[in-house]
């Protein structure tokens, strides 16, 4: 073994050169022989190649320790570059470009900066993640409004930016599908809400028996969304609807009742005026009623006591009503000349009225049927009824000029003789119209009947048969005023052979006799006979309205009700009145 001199500072001044040095000394002055010294040698140096060995062999442990940590530090970068979804921020060192204390030198801080990037990106994914399972569970109904989920369990080989970009998409989806959830739920509490305001329902308890969250005092975000409580409002609300209509139809018939009951007893519009808020609806859509409490149930049901009170009340005013609706009816029909028999009606509605086997109201309803037809009636009649009182008032006029013809004082200069004249002047000229107005009145009564296929009558008689009656008096009237001019012409020229003869005239006090001399004669004879027909058709029950004075005059003047008088009695009843005509 080489032995130096040289001091070794880590061992204080000493080296194996001067231990050895001091170890021949030593065996120099002990004797020690070559032998014991050479065997001390080699095991001094076998022990300093097993010190050598244990250290190489630490050296060779601690390089592989090295090389492991280079290598899982490489893995963990790729890992977290992987996991990152990054490009490699650093190169990787090669083996030739540095130790390997050196190399992880260099990828220490890298490995660093990546995961405090993983943690933040964890950070990230879990915060989404949450959000996501959030909006997940309020959907489901599995979490309650404002509850807060564990922490997600984050998967730390995708976090890639990519990743974490789709999971921001889908909470962005159902964030909007929330957002759209809150407003139909929102929707669905104002539509409730207005539906138990007009209703009159208590809106507090109609909505959270649907979920507590959806009282007004709750935060607008903190309403539930669930898919229960969309469906439980959806269904809150068209039970409402329903309710709604239900109502609205009960109310809406009850206002018909109302209005109908009100009509039949013509109730005052001071009485009505207290359910105009019952009324007002009476036509309206279900969309239409808004006002609050329109149909609440105790306005209802004061709407039905009203209706059974004046249904009570209605009892005892029916006979009342049916009476005036039927003296309406009869004034309908005699305006119109149609005969009825009015006691047998009345004593009909009596009748049934109290046997109870007609409701009231069809009772009226039904009047109030025969009393448009008779209007309906009426109207088809007017045009021809106006042509009947312009011909009898025409045969009043004739009536009065024949009356006047026969005064032998017209032309005096009384007072009022000249209004006389005139009068005399305008009936001569209605007078020369009555053939063509009767021939207007025939054929419109004919198209009338044929249109109808029936008879018109006129207080009970046929029309055509009255005038048919008319004409036919008219045509012997014309033949008696023939034979009154013939006789005064017979007369005259029978005085004119006496003068000639005896030379002197008759007194003119011993005037002829002529038919003229009696009124009812020189109007064709339809006085009495018309007046004693109107006497009779007044008898059958007929309303032929007599009462109007006019009415009794064009009557007298014209053959109204003679159709039960024979031809033959007519001109026996002629030539009574020319017999009586020819009397002093």
């Amino acid at each position: 073994m080489a032995v130096t001199d040289a001091r070794n500072p880590s061992l204080g001044g000493t080296t194996c050169g001067s231990l050895l040095q001091q170890l021949q000394l030593i065996w120099d002055e002990v004797g020690e022989s070559d032998e014991e010294r050479d065997r001390v040698l080699l095991q001094l140096d076998q022990e300093c190649l097993d010190v050598y060995k244990r250290k190489v062999n630490q050296a060779s442990q601690s390089k592989a320790v090295l090389l492991q940590a280079l290598d899982d530090s490489k893995i963990e970068l790729a890992r977290l570059v992987s996991a990152l979804g990054e490009k490699a921020i650093v190169r990787t060192p090669e083996k030739s470009s540095g130790t390997i204390k050196e190399q992880l030198a260099a990828i220490a801080p890298v490995l660093e900066q990546l995961d405090k990037q993983k943690k933040e990106r964890i950070k990230e994914f879990a915060d989404v993640q949450s959000q996501i399972e959030k909006i997940c569970g309020e959907i489901a109904g599995t979490l309650e409004p404002g509850e807060q989920v564990g922490t997600p369990v984050v998967n730390e080989d995708d976090l890639s930016l990519e990743k974490l970009e789709d999971f921001h998409s889908q909470l962005q989806e159902l964030q909007k599908e929330k957002s759209d959830r809150l407003q139909k739920v929102l929707d669905y509490v104002s539509m409730v809400h207005d539906l138990c305001t007009v209703l009159g329902m208590d809106f507090y308890s109609s909505i959270t028996e649907v979920h507590h969250s959806l009282d007004d005092s709750i935060d607008v975000h903190s309403k539930s969304i669930s898919n229960d409580t969309l469906s439980k409002l959806d269904k809150t609300v068209v039970a409402l609807k329903d309710d709604k209509m239900m109502r609205l139809q009960k109310l809406q018939e009850l206002a018909m009742q109302l209005s109908d009951l009100w009509n039949l007893m013509e109730t005052p519009l001071e009485e009505r005026s207290f359910f105009d808020h019952v009324t007002c609806n009476i036509s309206a859509s279900v969309d239409e009623v808004t006002a609050p409490g329109a149909l609440a149930l105790d306005l209802i049901e004061q709407a039905e006591v009203e209706v059974e009170r004046l249904d009570q009340l209605k009892a005892s005013k029916m006979k009342e009503i049916a009476l005036k609706k039927q003296a309406e009816l009869e004034d309908i029909y005699a305006s119109a000349h149609i005969g009825i028999d009015t006691v047998a009606a009345q004593e009909k509605i009596m009748a049934l009225i109290d046997s109870g086997n007609i409701e009231p109201s069809e009772l009226i309803a039904d009047m109030d049927n025969q009393i448009m037809k008779a209007k309906e009636e009426a109207l088809s009649r007017k045009e021809i009824l106006d042509k009947v009182e312009r011909w009898m008032s025409t045969c009043e006029e004739e009536s009065w000029l024949e009356d006047y013809n026969r005064d032998e004082n017209r032309y005096s200069s009384s007072r009022g003789a000249h209004l006389n004249l005139k009068r005399a002047e305008k009936a001569r000229i209605l007078v020369n119209k009555i053939p063509a107005l009767v021939d207007t009145l025939v054929a419109k009564t004919r198209a009338w009947e044929e249109d109808r296929d029936l008879s018109f009558m006129y207080d009970g008689v046929p029309l055509l048969a009255m005038l048919d009656e008319y004409a036919m008096l008219r045509h012997e009237r014309e033949e008696e005023k023939r034979r009154m001019r013939d006789q005064k012409r017979f007369s005259e020229q029978l005085g004119g052979e006496q003068e000639a003869l005896f030379g002197s005239r008759p007194s003119p006090n011993r005037k002829a006799v002529t038919p003229r001399s009696n009124g009812s004669a020189s109007n064709g004879t339809p006085t009495r006979r018309l007046s004693l027909n109107a006497h009779q058709n007044g008898s059958n029950g007929g309303r032929s309205g007599t009462k109007e004075g006019k009415r009794d005059n064009a009557r007298s003047a014209a053959p109204v009700n003679n159709v039960a008088v024979a031809k033959e009695d007519a001109d026996s009843y002629v030539s009574s009145n020319d017999q009586a005509s020819t009397s002093p």
